[in-house]
């Protein structure tokens, strides 16, 4: 069986890349969608319980710009090197190149999905609140 360190490095990179893309983008969503989501279903005393339960959440969103930019840095560099990866080789053994590709393709979904999560984490901090009011 094939372990992570037989795979070539920047495969490795660019597959702990987009899980961390994917880690930095939900925080997109605890700052502006959870609370948006949570008001809007008129449950707005669950929102005020986990605020005192978690009051890092009110930290998230007095700083939703920095949060959303350090999230599209992350994301851009993710999305660069998983550009870059798509090119990179597999071994040639049969069954080493089968969890190289796959690999390459669960890194890429993890992708989309962290993308998906910055969008809508950012529609509902900066496009909603204009929408609405």
């Amino acid at each position: 069986m094939m372990t992570k360190h037989h795979l070539h490095p920047n495969l490795v990179k660019t597959k702990h890349l987009s899980y961390l893309s994917l880690f930095t983008s939900g925080g997109t969503l605890i700052c502006c969608a959870l609370p948006a989501l949570l008001v809007g279903l008129g449950a707005g005393a669950v929102m005020a319980s986990l605020v005192s339960s978690v009051p890092q959440i009110v930290w998230f969103s007095e700083h939703k710009l920095g949060v959303f930019i350090f999230a599209g840095i992350m994301l851009s560099i993710s999305g660069f090197l998983q550009w870059k990866a798509r090119s990179l080789p597999c071994p040639s053994d049969k069954a080493l190149a089968e969890i190289c590709n796959k690999t390459r393709v669960k890194s890429l979904r993890v992708y989309y999905f962290s993308v998906t999560v910055f969008l809508i984490g950012g529609f509902m901090a900066f496009a909603a609140p204009w929408l609405i009011s």
